[in-house]
């Protein structure tokens, strides 16, 4: 018999603070998926939660929870891979502590993901964009700050989770104006800043104040604005834009709508892929590459270019369908 508390507890005091010295974005996302797994496992073996073996976690209990995320919670295959990521995570740890339940944690690891589809990245045109920055009442408090965000955000394409770290010291304003970020994998990046979002963030920094550890959106208690509160900003503005730009009324945004309108507004612009993958704090050039699929224009030229000699260029467009019935007759 082997606990599973003990373990459980090392996995994130050891492995993850100590050892990876995970951010801690990575350590909730862990917490979340194996807290769904203890619950579901107390539920489905009558054994309350501190008083579970690991042996109990064999491959059928974990198969059986995965596909419960699915059916019941209503979780994505890419949710379904993260929770099993997790899972994997917490028994290539328990192998070492527990190596006479290696027969069991050999069959958990040998569980595999399910296939994922790709699906076209939406971005927003410059009309849209615009709208969306029109909406904030930069007449109160709360519109200047959501304001500024929303200029920062279309500007930089910074992460939704890298925007509520952002403290004030972060933004340098001076020659080569800039932003600090520490984005996925803790990699430090640096992001420029053009002219009117220098201006927008002089004029927030003065009213924020400019004490290099204050958070740089914050609530009005001075706390960090969180992702959900972004979001939800983000939905109301985007009902008050719909009204003076149609279009956005059909087209569902978050914050990394936001991320993608910067990248696909580089691409057009001509900026190199390499480029965009730094800009974008890209692990390779393989993510970027999305932004190329998802760009008409870029597969439109592409097409101009093979049109033969002689064959008048342009997209095909139906005929007139009177005429085609007439022609049909």
């Amino acid at each position: 018999m082997t606990a599973l508390a003990p373990i459980l507890q090392s996995f994130f005091t050891d492995k993850l603070a100590r050892q990876r010295q995970a951010s801690p974005r990575t350590v909730t996302a862990y917490r979340d998926a194996l807290r769904l797994l203890v619950q579901f496992a107390s539920r489905a073996t009558g054994t309350e939660p501190w008083q579970l073996d690991l042996g109990q976690l064999d491959a059928d209990l974990i198969s059986a929870f995965l596909d419960h995320l699915e059916a019941d919670r209503g979780n994505s295959a890419r949710t379904r891979n993260a929770r099993l990521a997790a899972i994997r995570s917490l028994f290539r740890h328990a192998a070492w502590q527990a190596p006479e339940h290696a027969a069991t944690i050999q069959r958990v690891l040998a569980i595999s993901g399910k296939r994922t589809s790709t699906t076209v990245i939406h971005f927003l045109t410059d009309e849209e964009a615009k709208a969306l920055l029109d909406a904030p009442d930069r007449r109160t408090w709360t519109g200047r700050r959501d304001s500024t965000l929303l200029l920062l955000a279309l500007r930089t394409g910074l992460r939704v989770s890298e925007l509520t770290q952002l403290t004030c010291g972060d933004i340098h304003l001076g020659r080569e104006a800039h932003v600090r970020c520490l984005g996925k994998g803790r990699k430090e990046r640096y992001t420029p800043l053009e002219p009117s979002t220098v201006t927008a963030l002089r004029d927030w920094l003065a009213e924020r104040g400019t004490s290099p550890d204050l958070p740089l959106f914050c609530t009005r208690q001075g706390r960090p604005l969180s992702t959900d509160a972004i979001q939800a900003r983000l939905t109301k503005y985007h009902v008050i834009a719909a009204r003076d730009c149609p279009s956005l009324a059909t087209r569902k945004i978050s914050p990394h709508t936001l991320r993608h309108s910067l990248a696909m507004g580089l691409l057009h612009a001509g900026v190199d892929i390499a480029v965009l993958a730094l800009w974008l704090g890209h692990e390779s050039t393989k993510s970027t590459q999305a932004y190329i699929h998802a760009d008409m224009r870029l597969k439109e030229q592409a097409l101009a270019r093979m049109t033969p000699a002689g064959v008048p260029g342009g997209r095909y467009a139906p005929g007139d369908p009177l005429l085609a019935f007439l022609e049909s007759l």
